[in-house]
């Protein structure tokens, strides 16, 4: 997926080290970009009842809502922060077919702000279990930074537990709607750290 920016990058890497500017600020850029765009292996935790974290970064709301867009019922909603330091490839968070995708337009407030999940620009994509049913959403939100979000998931599409599906660029909030008769716990508290595909934020009935 990012392979091209990747060899981009590294070619604007040897051009500074052969004429390196009078400031290293353009290389320190350089640094922070490739920084951003890194993505990992990760371990995939075998339970098979657990649910595994959408994306790296900072649980900031553990809450029961309405969720009337693809669950259409009471739902638990965890809610992740990922800053600018964190790596931000979005993560399939149970082995699930996909039935939903929608982009809806919106506002660009602070993915930290109360606000922005409600009305920040976002991407919504509904996961269904094949053998039991359940359903569960992911949102992906823009920040005030994060203006950009990519999704190469479409419905049909098969994935498995811990499989990248996207990203949102430069800092933005990551969103789990569990439907509240299916989740038999949750396993994350407010102000933890999660890491997308290792950190098992919850189980499944």
């Amino acid at each position: 997926m990012f392979l091209s920016f990747l060899v981009s990058a590294a070619l604007g890497a040897g051009v500074w080290f052969l004429y390196p500017p009078a400031s290293p600020a353009p290389f320190l850029l350089f640094l922070f970009v490739l920084s951003f765009f890194r993505d990992f292996e990760r371990p995939v935790p075998a339970d098979p009842d657990a649910l595994v974290s959408p994306a790296d970064g900072r649980v900031t709301e553990i809450t029961e809502c309405e969720e009337p867009l693809y669950i259409q019922g009471p739902a638990v909603r965890i809610g992740i922060f990922l800053s600018v330091f964190n790596c931000h490839i979005n993560r399939t968070p149970w082995e699930s077919e996909v039935e939903y995708v929608r982009f809806t337009p919106g506002l660009f407030l602070d993915a930290r702000h109360p606000d922005s999940g409600p009305k920040n620009q976002s991407n919504a994509l509904g996961l269904k279990c094949p053998a039991t049913g359940a359903k569960l959403l992911v949102r992906q939100v823009t920040g005030l930074i994060a203006r950009r979000i990519i999704c190469t998931a479409k419905p049909g599409d098969r994935l498995k537990r811990g499989e990248r599906f996207g990203m949102i660029k430069f800092g933005s909030r990551t969103e789990l709607y569990v439907p509240k008769d299916r989740l038999k716990s949750v396993d994350v508290r407010v102000g933890q750290a999660v890491y997308g595909a290792s950190t098992i934020i919850g189980r499944l009935r």
